[in-house]
C-alpha cells in the first residue's frame, strides 16, 4: 500500500463527509493505492456514526478507531501509527484547515527526495494574533532547543513519514507538537519541510487554548532532558550536585577561616551562625547532597529497566 492518511478527531462529525471525499479524489487522481484511518478521540456528536457511514460506503479504503473517552491528539496518533500499513504515512486534522492536496507532494519528498519526516509550514495562517504570536515564540523555542533550525511550524498537522518512523516512535502525553524532535532523537535526522496551505475553519470552533502553551514548554524540557541523559541521569544531576557541594564547602571553609583570622588579629568579629553565608553555604551543601543523590537514584532505576540496552539499529550485514 503507498499512503495511509490518519486523521485524528474530536467533535468533527461536520466536516468529515467533506474530507472524506477530498481525500479519495486526490489518492484516484494520482494512483495511489491507500487506507484512510479515522481515530474518534471520544467525541461527543455523533462524528463516530459519520466514520461508520463513510466506511460502510467505502469498506476497502476507510477504517475507524474509536476511544471510549477523550484522551488527547497524542494518543490518537499513536494509534493511528500503530495500525498504519501504508509505505508512507500522512497525517492530518479533521477540520479541513489542512488541504488533501498537498499529499501527492509530501509523498514525493518521502519517496524520491529521501526524507525521514517532511512538516508542513503553514506560512500564511488565518488565525488571530493572540494564536500567532505564541505559536511564532513556541517554534522559535522549540527550534532552539531541539536543533532541527529548518522548520518553522513544529506543532502543523500535516506531516509525511516513511512507515519505519511511525513504527519506532511512542508519541504520548502532549508530545504530537514535538514529533519532528522525538524523530530525531530515535536517529532519523533527515527531516523536511514543505509550505502548505492553511484554510480558513469551515464548521465547529478550535480546540485552541492558551494552557497548551504553558505545557508545551514542560513537555519539551523533558523532551530534552530524557535526551540527552535519559541514559545517564547521574551525568546531569551527579555533576551539578557535586559543583554546588564543592562551592558550598568552599564557603563554610571561607566563612570559618574568616573568622579565625579576625580573632588572631585582634579583630572584632561575629559568630559563624551569626553570618548568613554560613547558612547560604550549608544550603548549597544540602542541595548538592540531594541533587547527587536523585543522580545515583536515576542510574540504579536505569540500570534496572529492561529497555537499557534497547538502541536503534538501522541495519545489519
Amino acid at each position: 500500500m503507498d499512503i495511509s492518511v490518519i486523521v485524528p478527531l474530536f467533535n468533527e462529525a461536520e466536516s468529515l463527509p467533506e474530507l472524506a471525499a477530498w481525500i479519495e479524489r486526490v489518492m484516484e487522481a494520482n494512483g495511489f493505492s491507500y487506507e484512510i484511518i479515522f481515530v474518534n478521540d471520544g467525541s461527543t456528536d455523533n462524528s463516530w456514526k459519520v466514520v461508520h457511514s463513510l466506511r460502510e460506503n467505502n469498506p476497502d479504503h476507510i477504517r475507524g478507531i474509536s476511544f471510549r473517552r477523550n484522551y488527547g491528539k497524542s494518543p490518537a496518533l499513536n494509534m493511528g501509527f500503530a495500525a498504519a500499513k501504508g509505505e508512507v504515512v500522512i497525517t492530518m486534522d479533521a477540520d479541513l484547515q489542512d488541504s488533501p492536496d498537498e499529499i501527492p507532494e509530501l509523498y514525493r519528498m518521502i519517496k524520491e527526495d529521501g526524507f525521514d519526516l517532511v512538516s508542513g509550514y503553514k506560512k500564511k495562517r488565518y488565525d488571530p494574533l493572540s494564536k500567532t504570536i505564541p505559536t511564532k515564540l513556541f517554534n522559535a523555542t522549540a527550534r532552539k532547543v531541539s536543533g532541527i533550525r529548518n522548520l518553522h511550524d513544529f506543532n502543523c498537522g500535516l506531516k509525511a513519514y516513511k512507515a519505519e518512523v511511525v513504527k519506532h516512535i511512542e508519541v504520548y502525553g502532549d508530545m504530537h507538537r514535538y514529533i519532528p524532535y522525538i524523530a530525531k532523537l530515535a536517529g532519523f535526522s533527515r527531516i523536511g519541510e514543505k509550505v502548505v496551505q492553511h484554510r480558513p475553519r469551515k464548521y465547529g470552533h478550535t480546540k485552541f487554548g492558551l494552557d497548551r502553551f504553558v505545557n508545551g514548554y514542560l513537555d519539551l524540557l523533558t523532551l530534552w532532558f530524557t535526551g540527552r541523559f535519559g541514559k545517564k541521569p547521574m551525568h546531569f544531576f551527579g555533576l551539578l550536585g557535586s559543583l554546588m557541594f564543592v562551592l558550598g564547602f568552599i564557603s563554610v571553609v571561607l566563612v570559618g577561616g574568616l573568622k579565625l583570622y579576625h580573632m588572631y588579629a585582634g579583630h572584632s568579629y561575629i559568630l559563624v551562625t551569626d553570618s548568613p553565608y554560613f547558612f547560604l553555604a550549608l544550603t548549597l551543601m544540602l542541595l548538592g547532597s540531594q541533587m547527587f543523590l536523585a543522580g545515583f537514584i536515576g542510574e540504579l532505576v536505569v540500570r534496572n529497566s529492561t529497555k537499557r540496552n534497547e538502541y536503534e539499529v538501522e541495519e545489519r550485514l
